[in-house]
């Protein structure tokens, strides 16, 4: 195993994958609030059967969320920015990827 994790790789890495980000967490925040108010009556049961960490589970999935919206809202926004400085403009297809590129500006199709 030696080697495994040093060295050069046999394959350059994949771009990142870029899609409608903001959407997703959001969603995701959403979710883990409705699944805490719905849970949130049943406490005495859950609590009872050892299970109550299940809601507190729900509500720091929210509290994870509500970072995670600030977080990609803000790298949105620079993504957007950077862009708009390149000159590249954004792409309207409503996924906040700037342009085809990498994150430099080149473009990993024509070798720089």
């Amino acid at each position: 195993m030696s080697g495994f994790l040093t060295g050069n790789p046999r394959h350059p890495a994949p771009e990142p994958l870029e899609g409608p980000v903001v959407g997703t967490v959001t969603g995701g925040t959403i979710l883990w609030f409705a699944l805490f108010l719905l849970q949130l009556p049943f406490y005495g049961w859950y609590s009872d059967h050892g299970h109550a960490w299940w809601i507190w589970t729900c509500l720091a999935g929210t509290g994870l969320g509500l970072i995670g919206i600030w977080y990609v809202r803000g790298r949105d926004a620079a993504l957007k920015r950077a862009a708009a400085a390149a000159g590249t403009g954004g792409t309207d297809d409503g996924t906040g990827s700037p342009g085809s590129g990498s994150r430099d500006g080149s473009d990993s199709r024509d070798g720089g």
